[in-house]
């Protein structure tokens, strides 16, 4: 019985120090409860670790891991390379994509998964996002989805 309660009470107290982080950001409301304030926060659709399978290089996938701070990682083949995001998410994605922009603070200038070699550092880029499901996803070069290039796939919430 003092296992069980002793389990019970480690888990809430976790629990607790996971809804207080102070490094998360996003939308946050709080809340009174009997025990004192809970903080619910909110994070993007799109944070989460995704892959992408490059057609030129079936053995290759290209790792994108976007964090809740909007830092973000890329890992292809022996190049890896980090920065910052920021997510638009459209109000109405039946008629405009939500807007992903990137950009590249440090790369480590070695080859990709596609056999090339070019140093990122610096480099912003925007894409729209087409959602297949909350699984998949497509880069797209305009917000109509007329010329999407990318499949994404997440590995991990």
């Amino acid at each position: 019985m003092k296992k069980i309660c002793f389990t019970v009470l480690v888990m809430l107290l976790s629990t607790g120090a996971i809804a207080n982080d102070p490094r998360t950001t996003g939308e946050q409301t709080e809340a009174t409860a009997a025990q004192g304030n809970i903080r619910i926060v909110t994070r993007p659709e799109i944070v989460g670790l995704w892959g992408m399978q490059i057609p030129s290089n079936n053995k290759c996938v290209e790792y994108y891991n976007f964090r809740s701070s909007n830092d973000v990682i890329i890992k292809s083949g022996e190049e890896w390379s980090s920065g910052i995001y920021d997510y638009q998410p459209s109000v109405d994605t039946t008629t405009k994509l939500p807007a992903l922009v990137l950009q590249v603070k440090y790369d480590n200038n070695e080859k990709d998964c596609s056999g090339y070699q070019q140093d990122q550092s610096g480099e912003i880029s925007q894409y729209f996002v087409k959602w297949k499901n909350p699984q998949v996803i497509d880069f797209c070069t305009n917000d109509k989805a007329e010329q999407c290039f990318a499949t994404l796939y997440r590995i991990l919430p």
